[in-house]
C-alpha cells in the first residue's frame, strides 16, 4: 500500500540523505565556537534548517525532474520516487519542492541581516546549485561533475558559511573541515550513482560511476572515504590546539568496513553502503563537532 499524508512527503523527502546537509553546518559552529566565536544560537538554528530546507528542495525537485525525463525507467535498483511510482503528480512534487526553496529563502533573508552580502552570495549559490543540479538543459546530475558539486555545496560552502555566520570570519580550520565532509557526501553520491550506472547509461547520463566503470569507481570511493581522516590532526595540533579532534578517527574502522563492502556490492545491495556511507559522514562529523569543543 503506498504511503498516505505526512508519510508520502517523508520518502519523498528521502531522509536518509538530510545528515548530509546539517553535519557541516554544526560542524562549522562547533568549529567557530571551539575558536573564540561567541554562541549565536539563532543564526546557527537558521542555517541548520535552510540547509535541511534546500535539501528537501532538491530532492523533490530531483525527484520530479528524473520522472519527467524517463530517467526513472523499470531498470531503477535504489528506493522507490514517488513520482515515477505513480504516488504523487509531478506537479505537486514540484510545488513542494517550491515551497521548500521559499522557506529557504525567507530564513537566508534573517541569516543576510546578520552576515552581510558574504551569506547572500552563499545563499543564491546553493539554491542556483539545488536548481541546476537537476534542472536546465544540461543537468549537473547527468554529467560528471556531480560529485564536485556535492563536495562544494556539502562541505566547503556549507561549512564556511557556518564558521562565518558565528565568527564573523574565515579560518583554515573550516576549510579542512569541509573538504573532509565534502568527500564523504561525494562518497555518498559516488555509491548512488555506481548503483545506478546501468539505468544512467541507457538513458543518456553520463555520471562520474558511468565513466570511471565499476573497479576506478571503487578506488574513487576508497580515497573519498579514506581522504577525510587527514582533517582531524591540523585541527588537533594546529592553534588553538584542539587535541580532542582526534576523536574523529573512532569512525575510521567503519571506513574501512564500507570501503570493503562497496568493493563486493552490487545492484540492490549498495542502497546500504550508501546509506551507512551516509551515516558515517554524520558520525565523522559529529565526533569532529564534539571534539573540537572539549
Amino acid at each position: 500500500m503506498p504511503p498516505r499524508g505526512w508519510r508520502l512527503w517523508w520518502t519523498a523527502a528521502r531522509p536518509r540523505t538530510l545528515t548530509l546537509a546539517a553535519t557541516p553546518v554544526l560542524a562549522g559552529s562547533a568549529l567557530a565556537w571551539s575558536e573564540g566565536a561567541p554562541l549565536h544560537l539563532m543564526p546557527a538554528l537558521a542555517a541548520l534548517c535552510g540547509a535541511l530546507l534546500i535539501q528537501v528542495g532538491t530532492n523533490l525537485h530531483n525527484d520530479a525532474a528524473d520522472f519527467e525525463s524517463g530517467n526513472d525507467g523499470e531498470e531503477r535498483v535504489g528506493p522507490t520516487r514517488v513520482t515515477a511510482a505513480g504516488w504523487a503528480h509531478p506537479r505537486a512534487v514540484r510545488m513542494a519542492a517550491l515551497s521548500a526553496f521559499a522557506l529557504a529563502v525567507a530564513l537566508g533573508g534573517y541569516l543576510v541581516a546578520v552576515g552581510g552580502w558574504p551569506i547572500l552570495a552563499i545563499g543564491i549559490a546553493s539554491l542556483l546549485a539545488g536548481w541546476a543540479y537537476s534542472g536546465g538543459p544540461r543537468p549537473v546530475s547527468h554529467t560528471p561533475f556531480g560529485e564536485v558539486l556535492v563536495w562544494l555545496f556539502f562541505g566547503l560552502v556549507a561549512v564556511a558559511g557556518s564558521h562565518y555566520l558565528q565568527s564573523g570570519g574565515l579560518a583554515a580550520s573550516a576549510l579542512v573541515t569541509g573538504s573532509a565532509l565534502g568527500l564523504l557526501a561525494a562518497a555518498v553520491l559516488l555509491v548512488n550513482n555506481t548503483r545506478d550506472r546501468v539505468g544512467d547509461l541507457a538513458a543518456g547520463r553520463r555520471t562520474l560511476a558511468a565513466v570511471l566503470g565499476p573497479e576506478r569507481a571503487r578506488r574513487a570511493y576508497a580515497l573519498m572515504v579514506l581522504l577525510p581522516f587527514m582533517a582531524p590532526f591540523p585541527l588537533a595540533f594546529g592553534e588553538p590546539l584542539r587535541p580532542g579532534a582526534l576523536l574523529a578517527l573512532l569512525a575510521l574502522l567503519r571506513g574501512l568496513v564500507l570501503i570493503r563492502a562497496f568493493g563486493r556490492a552490487e545492484g540492490a545491495a549498495l542502497n546500504e553502503v550508501l546509506a551507512s556511507t551516509a551515516r558515517l559522514c554524520f558520525v565523522f562529523g559529529l565526533l569532529l563537532a564534539v571534539g573540537v569543543l572539549l
